[in-house]
């Protein structure tokens, strides 16, 4: 036992150097206080599912992991268009679905914004406009911004808010 703490004496403390500073935590500090000052508060988005296959829901979940950590950037999801101060739609709108958007819409206090995600949420998609479909979102209601993709990346959809958000 001796021996071993005589070894550990002479050896000292081996640690290898800290890493470099994250650029990416700072840049995740000033989107924090910029929504803060935009806002005053967290960003509270509702998400509308108006007809999608649910690939763009897959990558708006992941928003949600610690990955992307989107709570640690002042934005969260909400139940409630009451409580909302961004509509997060995807897919086409389906006629079915038309009216639940509408009221979603209107329920939304102002100043409210909207991005469309996805191919279908943008221009219809392989559906476009029919029987069952609406078309695009910006068909139905107004339009913020638009995420392009089938389905967009996670970080795609993040720079998405951001830009409605930053635009407002």
């Amino acid at each position: 036992m001796i021996h071993i703490l005589r070894q550990i004496v002479r050896t000292g403390i081996v640690s290898e150097a800290p890493p470099p500073a994250d650029e990416a935590l700072r840049l995740r500090h000033k989107l924090h206080d910029e929504i803060l000052r935009l806002l005053g508060r967290a960003l509270c988005i509702r998400q509308v599912d108006a007809g999608s296959c649910n690939g763009c829901e897959l990558e708006i979940n992941a928003l949600n992991n610690p990955y992307y950590n989107l709570e640690g950037l002042g934005i969260k999801f909400v139940a409630s268009p009451r409580h909302a101060d961004l509509l997060l739609v995807t897919g086409p709108v389906a006629k079915n679905m038309e009216t639940a958007l509408l009221r979603t819409y209107d329920a939304t206090p102002e100043p409210k914004l909207v991005v469309a995600v996805g191919d279908c949420g943008c221009t219809g998609g392989v559906f476009g406009q029919s029987y069952a479909s609406c078309g695009n979102v910006a068909s139905v209601i107004p339009v913020d911004v638009q995420v392009p993709g089938c389905p967009p990346s996670p970080t795609a959809i993040l720079q998405g808010i951001v830009t409605a958000v930053s635009a407002r």
